[in-house]
């Protein structure tokens, strides 16, 4: 007998990118520097403490990770107004079992982060998209128009965006939560910002508008400046009441014992671990200008990725890097490719295999 999965879910994939044993892994926008012998010290000594505890449930309200995360955000939060779970996707999911759901809307601006439908999917939200411009942008006269002819419940925007790396400025946050607060229903903006850390000098953060827009969510994550991709913590800042809701869809215990002083070891460790995001800063902005050296054509990045282009056929430009064992992702508008920033060797052996397969191939526009 088949099992009776739901009708929208037949035939469909489950979410990942490759995980393809190659040297030179540059596809998901993991950080390349593991944490150094001092933070795995401090890890191996928190979660044994808290391997004395496991026979009890962890703190339900994980207190002490959400006081550790205001202090870190700073912005004059406290731990009322910080929410955190396994990752920023499970944020994300939280958001959306609260806030969306039957009868209610999810909305973005493509290209956008591709997990985005698979929330609004899995939690029975409507998803519809807008388009931003050619050069990634978003038109806010536009999103204005859409959002007051669709009155959305949720508005997902990721800054930096992924996969353009795409920064929104603040004006067009701003405007957007006051369209939205400006609907009888109300409609949260949620700013995903899973790569802020990596943003340019200058470019502001949504974190600074909170005080300003109580329907202003701002979601991060610990996987990637962190280097903690493997431990599953993401968090957000909104206000306390927004907080209280998501208490109501979550798992019971959702973060274990471990993962919490797994981030709190970490966090105890911030200046070490965030020093190594000036170095990716640089090696980013070294490739942006080596790209259009060679003649791509490359978007602005604020986060540690690039998405360059443009090819006739960007999967075989794929297969010839995979070939000279560099993983890239393929992702984004048709014609273009995204590449994680790692290493000086891992960017170099980039850049190598890059030049040999564009130079024997027509891929290359």
């Amino acid at each position: 007998m088949t099992a009776p999965l739901r009708e929208e879910l037949r035939g469909l994939e489950p979410y990942g990118a490759p995980q393809l044993d190659v040297p030179v892994l540059l596809n998901v926008n993991e950080n390349p520097y593991p944490p150094s012998a001092a933070v795995v010290a401090d890890i191996e000594r928190s979660v044994a403490a808290a391997a004395r505890d496991l026979n009890r449930y962890p703190d339900r309200e994980f207190t002490g990770l959400r006081e550790a995360l205001a202090t870190h955000l700073g912005h004059g939060l406290n731990a009322e107004r910080i929410w955190a779970a396994n990752g920023s996707n499970e944020v994300m999911l939280h958001l959306l079992q609260a806030y969306g759901g039957p009868g209610r809307l999810a909305l973005s601006f493509a290209p956008t982060y591709s997990m985005y439908p698979e929330y609004a999917r899995d939690t029975h939200t409507a998803w519809e998209v807008g388009h931003r411009e050619q050069d990634f942008a978003i038109d806010l006269d536009r999103a204005l128009e859409l959002v007051r002819a669709r009155r959305p419940s949720v508005v997902l925007l990721p800054s930096p965006n992924n996969p353009t790396g795409t920064a929104l400025p603040a004006s067009t946050i701003s405007a957007l939560c006051d369209e939205l607060a400006g609907d009888p229903r109300g409609g949260l903006l949620v700013v995903d910002e899973a790569y802020a850390e990596f943003r340019r000098e200058g470019t502001p953060s949504a974190l600074e508008l909170l005080p300003r827009h109580p329907n202003l969510v701002v979601t991060r994550t610990m996987s990637k400046a962190f280097a903690l991709a493997g431990a599953r913590v993401g968090y957000l800042a909104a206000a306390p009441e927004i907080c209280d809701g998501l208490r109501i869809v979550r798992l019971p215990y959702h973060l274990s014992a471990v993962t919490q002083a797994v981030a709190l070891a970490a966090l105890r460790h911030s200046g070490e671990l965030l020093a190594a995001v000036d170095r990716l800063r640089v090696e980013r902005d070294a490739t942006v200008e080596w790209l259009r050296g060679q003649g791509f054509e490359v978007a602005d990045s604020d986060a540690n990725f690039v998405l360059f282009g443009r090819f006739d056929d960007r999967h075989a430009v794929w297969e010839g890097l995979l070939a000279h064992g560099v993983l890239v992702r393929e992702t984004g508008p048709d014609g273009w490719l995204r590449v994680s920033i790692g290493t000086p060797a891992e960017m170099a052996a980039f850049r190598t295999a890059l030049t040999a397969v564009t130079q024997t191939s027509e891929a290359h526009r």
